[in-house]
């Protein structure tokens, strides 16, 4: 395993080998001796092609968040939400995959989202604090002051999602 610094202050990408023969494959995706990080619950969702899932974050239990692509592949989506932060605003798009063995640490203050790419994507979540449904927040998907240029223009998107507030509406709440 090695450990990738991105350009937001404690993301890190942690690049993962997949050990390949003619049965499958196998791959360590977390060691506590190198991420230093505890994670509490363990979670896996399944989403078709083109599902959208995000922006979301905890309010004031934040988490933070392990995520490997355990099949198939998402295009991957932090927002930087720590107000010291000299990326405050700012995203990181990563693309995360069962092929390229690539995992994702978050810190607390980010929120998080994906769209799926493949016919079928399961995405494993490690998280430091238990989800808290009264703590939950999301931003927009297609927020014109985030910019993000997502892969696909109409994705499938929850009813919960449907309803995610825009970034300058977080910052009027929130900051």
């Amino acid at each position: 395993m090695k450990i990738i610094n991105t350009k937001f202050k404690d993301c890190k990408k942690i690049k993962g080998i997949n050990f390949i023969d003619n049965r499958g494959h196998f791959r360590e995706i977390f060691k506590a001796k190198i991420i230093k990080k505890k994670s509490i619950f363990w979670c896996i969702s399944k989403s078709k092609k083109n599902v959208l899932r995000g922006l979301h974050m905890q309010k004031k239990v934040q988490q933070e968040l392990f995520i490997s692509v355990v099949k198939g592949k998402i295009f991957d989506v932090v927002i930087d939400l720590r107000p010291k932060s000299k990326s405050y605003g700012k995203h990181l798009v990563n693309i995360l995959s069962e092929k390229n063995a690539t995992s994702l640490f978050v810190p607390k203050g980010f929120a998080h989202g994906f769209c799926a790419l493949e016919k079928e994507n399961l995405v494993l979540y490690g998280i430091s604090n238990y989800r808290s449904k009264n703590n939950e927040l999301g931003i927009i998907w297609n927020d014109n002051d985030l910019n993000i240029k997502w892969p696909i223009n109409s994705p499938i998107i929850s009813n919960k999602d449907k309803k995610n507030i825009s970034f300058n509406k977080y910052k009027t709440l929130y900051l």
